[in-house]
């Protein structure tokens, strides 16, 4: 038995895509997405992330799928498969996935909160100023519910890549999209009159969504929505994190690679796009655009006021919400943990079951050390851009304004210059497809994309202060 067969595969092209989709399809498209639309006027950053993940987006993602497929390794040994001088690459794509799964599934026990919060029918208490904090900031309820969401991810990963991951992938991407495809052409039929008088409606707030605004817009201004949209890619397709090399190890040969990439990118921005329509409508009907500023406390202090004003609809739809978020973020985490598990499992030839076994305890050993962030290990730490944060916001940092941005550059180099585009346009047409976009990938990897990820990096370090 070969040692691709070993490692398993997709079954073929339709389990990759809705694997590779469903990874990408996480807490950045329902979460993030929506808050930097918002703050970035909406119409215009939808247009400026458009324009970028069909070239910067298609980039990186055609190259770490091409990457995979070709060496049939894991991250941690596919680029030194690729480039023996670059095989430092690897231990990095390693360290990203290990430094994010913990946070993100501490994110992930938040959200089962939540969901249970609305399934038992105390929505309302939700909506209380100080729920979130007092939940977050308690010592034990945190950690047990990121224990049980862990426990999902590892039931998955566990049973093996058709069995688990693309099995999950078939059940929960349809019903994934149909949610989010409910709650947003609800959310175009509210309306709401505050205490002022003032009567929004959510197709308003579709139209300041959608409709590009470049009024006041000035060259500093643009700059701002151009990072932001770009640092949300690496977000939205999962790339610089392994999960797409390591998936691209699974895909068959014979699988059509430019089909696959062009179907995850319009699956992915499309699942962006309508988690943007699902919630900037309906916080812009019961909040205006004060309650669109919300940040990142959107999806846990915002939205549950915005299903409490509902009325007794409220309820139901945030039940439907925080599962529709589960089942994203659930997709997500187990291909991080299978990055990392694939890795373990090449490099020093363990089973599964073993390698999983390693894995999971550390996630959790560190993921409990994340929950007691917000209260035994409590503190405030200024970072490079300026924002202050606790125990989860410096591995953020460090892996996603960091450590991404370096792994994509070296990556573009790699390929740009070393092993040179045409290795990973051979991989791409293998099988005698048609590359339209070859010119624009060649343009991309060599030269533009590496360029616009060290302005994101420079961004990261600080050093572009001038933009804010």
């Amino acid at each position: 038995m070969s040692k691709k067969e070993e490692r398993g595969s997709f079954s073929g092209r339709l389990g990759f895509v809705l694997a590779a989709a469903a990874s990408a399809v996480g807490l950045g498209n329902i979460w993030r997405f929506p808050y930097l639309a918002a703050k970035d006027g909406g119409g215009l950053f939808l247009l400026v992330y458009v324009i970028l993940a069909l070239t910067f987006g298609f980039t990186l993602l055609t190259t770490e799928i091409a990457i995979g497929r070709k060496t049939g390794r894991s991250p941690l040994t596919a680029y030194g498969s690729m480039c023996p001088k670059m095989n430092w690459l690897g231990a990095v794509a390693c360290i990203i996935p290990a430094m994010i799964t913990p946070y993100y599934s501490s994110i992930g026990g938040w959200i089962l909160k939540y969901m249970t919060t609305f399934v038992t029918g105390h929505g309302a208490d939700a909506a209380v100023d100080g729920y979130f904090g007092g939940f977050i900031t308690s010592q034990w309820s945190p950690i047990i519910w990121f224990v049980i969401y862990m426990a999902l991810n590892i039931f998955v990963v566990f049973k093996g890549v058709n069995d688990g991951i693309e099995k999950m992938s078939k059940f929960m991407m349809p019903i994934l999209v149909i949610l989010i495809a409910g709650i947003s052409l609800f959310s175009l039929t509210l309306e709401h009159t505050d205490a002022n008088g003032v009567t929004r409606t959510g197709l308003e707030g579709f139209m300041i969504y959608v409709i590009p605004s470049f009024e006041g817009l000035t060259l500093k201004k643009f700059l701002v929505v151009l990072m932001d949209a770009m640092g949300q890619l690496f977000y939205s397709i999962s790339v610089a994190m392994g999960i797409m090399v390591a998936y691209g190890s699974y895909v068959k040969k014979d699988t059509d690679l430019v089909k696959s990439v062009n179907q995850i990118e319009i699956f992915d921005t499309l699942v962006a796009f309508l988690a943007g329509m699902m919630i900037v409508p309906a916080v812009f009907t019961f909040m205006g655009t004060e309650g669109m500023a919300a940040g990142p406390s959107l999806m846990f202090v915002a939205l549950p006021k915005v299903f409490q004003a509902m009325g007794s609809v409220g309820n139901i739809i945030g039940i439907i919400f925080f599962v529709t978020v589960t089942f994203a973020a659930l997709t997500s985490s187990v291909s991080l943990i299978e990055a990392i598990t694939s890795s373990v499992m090449d490099k020093w030839n363990m089973t599964r079951k073993k390698a999983l076994t390693i894995v999971s305890a550390y996630i959790v050993i560190v993921g409990i050390i994340v929950c007691l962030g917000y209260n035994v290990f409590y503190f405030e730490y200024t970072l490079p851009n300026g924002s202050v944060g606790q125990i989860l916001d410096i591995l953020d940092y460090i892996s996603n304004n960091l450590l991404m941005p370096i792994i994509s550059i070296a990556t573009c180099i790699m390929v740009g210059w070393m092993i040179k585009p045409k290795a990973i346009i051979d991989e791409v047409t293998r099988n005698g497809e048609g590359f339209s976009r070859k010119g624009l990938y060649t343009v991309m990897v060599k030269f533009v994309t590496p360029i616009m990820l060290t302005f994101l990096l420079l961004q990261a370090l600080g050093m572009l202060d001038w933009l804010k």
